[in-house]
C-alpha cells in the first residue's frame, strides 16, 4: 500500500501549498489562469513530447490497452449521453465532464502506484498513452469547435496544428518511430521546462480551492457526482469485467486494467478546463472528490487482487 499512499500524500502537499497561497494572495487573483497556462502552452507540451519519445511502442500495443480503450470509452459515453441527451449541456461542458468521467491521473498517482503496488511501471503505459495520443486530441478537437464556433473545412484540420499539446504527441510519437533524438544541449532546455507541468498544475489547482464553494454543491452538482460515480465505480469495474471475463487475461494483469482505471481524475482535466473556461467548477469537484474516493477503491483493489 506505500505505492497508494505516497502518491496522495505528495500530490496533497503541493495542492496544500497552492491553498495556502491563494489564502495569503502572493501570487494574486490571476494566479490559477497565469499557471493553468503556463502549463498548458508550455509545460505539459514540453513533458509529453519527452514521454511519447522514449515510450516503448511494444509494451503500450498490448491486451492491457484494448481493457483501457473499452472502459474509457464506455464511462465517458455514459456520461455524454446522460449530460448531453438527458440534462441537455453544452458541447464544451460536456466534454470536460467526459474527460473528468475517464481522464485518470496516469503521472502523479499512477506511475508510483504501479511501481509499488503492481511492481512494474509499465503497466501504465497503455493508459498513458492512450490518453495522450487519442483522448486529448479528440477532446481539444470538441473544445476548440465549441468554443471558437463553426470553421470551414480545412480550418477543422488544420485546428489541432494550433494546439500545443496534441503537437507535442505527434512530435514525440515521430521521434519515437525514427529513433532520432535531437541533441543534448536541445533536450536540456525541454526537460527543464518539462519538470514544471506537474508542480504548476497542482499549484495552480490549489489556488483555485481558495474561497470555492463547497465541492458538488451548486448547479453543476448533478455533472459531479455522476463523473465521480463513473470515475470511481464503474470504470474499475468496466476494466475488471473485461479484462477478466473477455479477455480472460492473467491475474496480474487483470489486477494492473482494475488498478489503473481505479485512479482518480487527473489535475490536467482542470488546467484544460480553466484553458477553454468551460466547466471549471464541474473539473474541480470532480477531482478532488475522485481523489478521495480513489483512496480507499485502490486500497480494495489491491488487497483483493493481492
Amino acid at each position: 500500500m506505500p505505492g497508494v499512499l505516497t502518491g496522495f500524500t505528495v500530490i496533497a502537499a503541493v495542492i496544500g501549498v497552492g491553498y495556502l497561497l491563494g489564502r495569503l494572495g502572493v501570487l494574486g487573483r490571476e494566479a490559477t489562469v497565469v499557471l493553468s497556462r503556463v502549463a498548458f502552452f508550455v509545460a505539459t507540451p514540453a513533458l509529453l513530447f519527452g514521454t511519447v519519445a522514449r515510450a516503448d511502442l511494444r509494451t503500450v500495443v498490448s491486451s492491457a490497452l484494448v481493457v483501457t480503450v473499452v472502459a474509457t470509452t464506455v464511462v465517458a459515453a455514459v456520461f455524454v449521453l446522460v449530460a448531453r441527451l438527458v440534462w441537455r449541456r453544452p458541447a464544451a461542458e460536456t466534454t470536460i465532464g467526459a474527460l473528468a468521467s475517464s481522464y485518470v491521473n496516469a503521472a502523479n498517482i499512477g506511475i508510483p502506484v504501479a511501481v509499488y503496488v503492481l511492481g512494474d511501471a509499465s503497466f501504465i503505459a497503455p493508459v498513458l498513452m492512450f490518453q495522450l495520443v487519442v483522448m486529448a486530441p479528440i477532446a481539444f478537437a470538441v473544445l476548440d469547435t465549441a468554443t471558437r464556433g463553426r470553421r470551414s473545412l480545412a480550418g477543422a484540420v488544420a485546428q489541432p496544428l494550433a494546439n500545443p499539446i496534441t503537437v507535442a504527441c505527434v512530435l514525440g510519437l515521430a521521434v519515437n518511430l525514427t529513433g532520432w533524438f535531437p541533441p543534448e544541449p536541445v533536450l536540456r532546455p525541454v526537460e527543464l521546462v518539462a519538470a514544471m507541468a506537474v508542480p504548476a498544475a497542482l499549484l495552480a489547482y490549489g489556488l483555485s480551492l481558495h474561497d470555492a464553494p463547497r465541492p458538488g454543491s451548486g448547479d453543476t452538482r448533478r455533472d459531479v457526482w455522476l463523473a465521480v460515480a463513473l470515475k470511481a465505480v464503474v470504470q474499475p469495474t468496466v476494466a475488471y469485467l473485461v479484462a477478466r471475463f473477455a479477455l480472460g487475461l492473467p491475474d496480474p494483469v487483470v489486477l494492473a486494467c482494475t488498478v489503473t482505471a481505479a485512479l482518480p481524475t487527473a489535475q490536467n482535466v482542470f488546467v484544460h478546463a480553466v484553458r477553454y473556461d468551460r466547466g471549471v467548477v464541474l473539473a474541480r469537484d470532480a477531482v478532488l472528490l475522485s481523489t478521495v474516493a480513489a483512496v480507499p477503491v485502490l486500497i480494495g483493489v489491491a488487497v483483493l487482487g493481492s
